[in-house]
């Protein structure tokens, strides 16, 4: 166990399939994709966009062009760090107060990295300082999907034409991200004076509605975004990958998190616990996705 918390060493592979695991389950994206996130492997992804029909061919007829156009889409990698200071007695503590120590810390890195790859991916934001990242550098929702629809008093219109105009283009739809008040939209719309969807009442958010997975969460309308709904093929055009190495560093000395009122730890006896976790996605094809947004 030593091994595992001295300075600069790897993840337990247990905690960091714990970790990709509530990641997984904390994300709205990558819920919404329905694939296991996978390791990095360098891979790049194509999409083919074909222009026309297939062609029935006779024995000894000529073949025919149909025409189209191959996208290269690669997972870059994007580094997400955390760390938070304890008391120096973690590394005094017996093995398993270690252990636990990790796991309590692995629980809450899951949440962080979760919600800072939706906000990230939904509108390329930094999700500590709230502001555009360079490293991000366009390679999200809001900055790569044209498809919008200008929010009105109707969130089910809204979110009908925001379907539409993905099909329209003969693409096909399986889930929705929504935010909260976009939720509380829905849940408010009438028919014939009983609720249209009952089962968003009070808070509610079904795994599934209307036959599209679907996912309630505040990521959507993060900070300064405009975004209320999200609505895609998120299973066949979003892909995440991430990094099989996390680091967990445990630090003794200086001032790791450059907090000028914390001070020294030694001076305070306390350890610094950092991981740094390298996930990435690729959005492979825009048109695939619509969004709902707020009028400038």
């Amino acid at each position: 166990m030593a091994n595992t918390i001295s300075k600069g060493s790897l993840f337990p592979t247990v905690a960091v399939n714990e970790l990709v695991n509530a990641v997984r389950g904390k994300s709205t994206l990558a819920r919404l994709s329905g694939a296991p996130l996978i390791p990095f492997n360098g891979q790049t992804e194509y999409v083919f966009n074909l222009d026309s029909e297939v062609s029935i061919v006779a024995e000894n007829d000529p073949k025919v062009n149909g025409g189209g156009t191959v996208t290269a889409k690669t997972v870059v990698p994007i580094k997400f760090e955390y760390g938070l200071r304890v008391s120096d007695e973690f590394l005094y503590a017996a093995e398993d107060v270690r252990m636990n120590y990790i796991r309590q810390f692995n629980d809450g890195f899951a949440r962080k990295i979760a919600r800072g790859l939706d906000i990230a991916a939904m509108h390329g934001i930094n999700p500590k300082s709230g502001q555009p990242s360079n490293v991000v550098n366009g390679n999200d929702l809001d900055d790569l999907v044209s498809n919008s629809v200008t929010a009105t008093a109707n969130a089910n219109a809204d979110i009908e034409s925001a379907v539409a105009m993905v099909e329209t283009a003969e693409h096909e739809i399986n889930g929705i991200a929504i935010a909260p008040a976009e939720r509380s939209a829905l849940a408010a719309i009438t028919a014939n004076g009983a609720p249209l969807y009952p089962q968003l009442s009070w808070g509610n958010a079904p795994e599934t509605l209307n036959g599209l997975t679907f996912d309630v969460n505040s990521t959507v309308s993060f900070g300064t975004s405009k975004s209320l709904a999200y609505v895609g093929n998120f299973r066949d055009f979003l892909k995440i990958g991430y990094g099989k190495d996390i680091t967990f560093e445990v630090i003794e000395y200086g001032n790791p998190d450059n907090d000028a009122t914390a001070g020294d730890l030694k001076g305070h006896n306390q350890v610094y616990l950092r991981a740094e976790f390298f996930i990435g996605w690729a959005i492979l094809a825009p048109t695939y996705f619509s969004r709902v947004k707020i009028g400038e």
